[in-house]
């Protein structure tokens, strides 16, 4: 681990109360001065908070239970950071909401949630986090973002399409940021056992990856590796050998191929066949 990195920092982790986020937690709370918890489960932030402070108990803890879906509340929590002028050295944009399935027939409550959280919020942490690094000259934005993102995926289309916003975002204010001695590393998973599938999945569908033990990578590795990426200004990170391999080639095909492919898999589940591992399962 580079946990040297991040010693003494301001550490401001959005979607702490579950998966990721809980574990990015937990990897930087031997290291880090200060940590703002950002979740909407005030119950399951509080008990993370007590067991980072079991982990160190000099860490100064702020936990802010708040729906990052409403505009006023994200305001809220930027003014407070303000006025507390708590000055984040690290921000991981970490939350996200999915939803697998058919875009039609999909509920806009649903679509409209995930486009606030997973590009309006993002965005806008971003737009009043970032100042106040580069006044400094330092700091680091770590964006969660997904392999989804990397391709167009049936049955996940607007999530996956949020997922490429983040991935082009990240890389275009990396640019900007690039001599202002700030980093920022967008952290691309493939399958991680977490309850976002679950909640991301309509009805009575799949709850659990379809891909194999192997193409899994655990929660673990995935933070252990976006947090080394960070220590070491990496633009992008597809954590697990395996993972990385088969996105970078699925990347690179044609799209002639990849229409080939999606409709091989969409005839299959239409037609009761067990479909293999696929993006949707991300």
């Amino acid at each position: 681990m580079h946990l040297g990195h991040f010693a003494q920092a301001t550490v401001l982790i959005t979607g702490a109360s579950a998966g990721i986020g809980w574990e990015f937690a937990r990897q930087l709370a031997p290291a880090a001065k200060t940590m703002i918890l950002v979740g909407r489960r005030s119950d399951r932030l509080e008990a993370l908070g007590s067991e980072l402070k079991a982990m160190n108990s000099e860490l100064d803890l702020r936990i802010r239970s708040l729906d990052l879906s409403d505009k006023a509340e994200l305001k809220r929590l930027c003014d407070w950071l303000d006025e507390s002028r708590l000055a984040v050295d690290l921000l991981v944009n970490n939350a996200g909401l999915g939803d697998h399935g058919l875009f039609v027939g999909s509920q806009w409550e649903r679509v409209d949630a995930m486009l606030q959280v997973n590009v309006y919020a993002l965005t806008y942490l971003t737009f009043r986090i970032a100042p106040a690094m580069k006044k400094v000259g330092r700091g680091a934005i770590l964006n969660v973002s997904s392999v989804a993102g990397l391709l167009p995926v049936p049955n996940s289309a607007v999530y996956a399409a949020t997922k490429a916003y983040v991935n082009s975002f990240s890389e275009a204010i990396r640019a900007e940021l690039r001599l202002s001695n700030i980093s920022v590393t967008a952290l691309c998973p493939g399958p991680v056992e977490t309850e976002f599938l679950s909640r991301a999945t309509r009805g009575t569908d799949h709850e659990r990856h379809t891909a194999p033990d192997f193409f899994i990578v655990s929660v673990h590795d995935v933070v252990r590796q976006g947090l080394r990426a960070v220590a070491k200004n990496r633009a992008r990170v597809i954590p697990g050998t395996i993972v990385n391999l088969a996105m970078t080639t699925l990347a690179y095909l044609p799209m002639f191929i990849k229409r080939l492919l999606y409709h091989v898999q969409l005839t299959q589940r239409t037609s009761g066949v067990p479909e293999p591992a696929s993006l949707g399962n991300f």
